[in-house]
């Protein structure tokens, strides 16, 4: 058996319905300013603070995540959640991947805004105490409610874009142009989502 090397691996969790140029800005950034050297887009099939009813299907925004990483060796992809119970939580998946790959080194990437609701997460204690947590913020003058060794804040280049925003802008045939890897655009024309 051919054990990969230890790699540092940030999982960025999210619904990405869709994925957007923000969500690439932040992996990027984290790319860029942390010690990760591999960024997992985690597609979530249910956020269990979200409600389903608007999600594209799983697959198919896992397709477009693809799509929109196409050729970065650094990012990729992950359906880790799709084979376990909804909603998933993190703390599940990170024991999953731990169980899969023990030769990695987990971390989170996080908004500000979930790092204020993160007390509410399930297990969130021993998140904290075995996973770093790279925390973009999302307001100007944000300060953790959580101090902790674990916790990095970053000054992540946020640019005020919504997955929602862009759905609105779909429905309502407004161009999604720039919003979205050009990519992304074409497959989201292609498959009619979001209308």
């Amino acid at each position: 058996m051919i054990l990969c090397a230890i790699m540092k691996v940030a999982l960025f969790f999210g619904s990405f319905n869709p994925i957007h140029i923000g969500h690439l800005i932040i992996a990027n950034h984290i790319l860029n300013n942390t010690e990760a050297e591999s960024i997992w887009m985690v597609v979530s099939p249910q956020n269990p603070f979200k409600n389903k009813k608007d999600l594209l299907n799983q697959h198919q925004r896992l397709h477009i995540v693809r799509t929109a990483i196409e050729g970065n060796h650094k990012i990729q992809a992950s359906d880790i959640e799709f084979q376990m119970p909804q909603p998933s939580y993190t703390i599940d998946t990170l024991t999953i991947l731990k169980e899969k790959y023990p030769q990695h080194e987990f971390s989170i990437i996080m908004g500000s805004d979930n790092l204020t609701n993160f007390h509410l997460w399930k297990n969130y204690e021993l998140i904290l105490k075995n996973h770093k947590i790279f925390v973009y913020k999302r307001a100007i003058n944000f300060s953790s409610p959580i101090q902790h060794p674990n916790i990095q804040l970053l000054d992540v280049p946020i640019l005020d874009i919504s997955a929602s925003y862009i759905r609105q802008c779909i429905k309502e045939k407004k161009s999604i142009q720039y919003l979205v890897p050009d990519a992304v655009k074409e497959e989201i024309e292609k498959g009619r989502y979001y209308k």
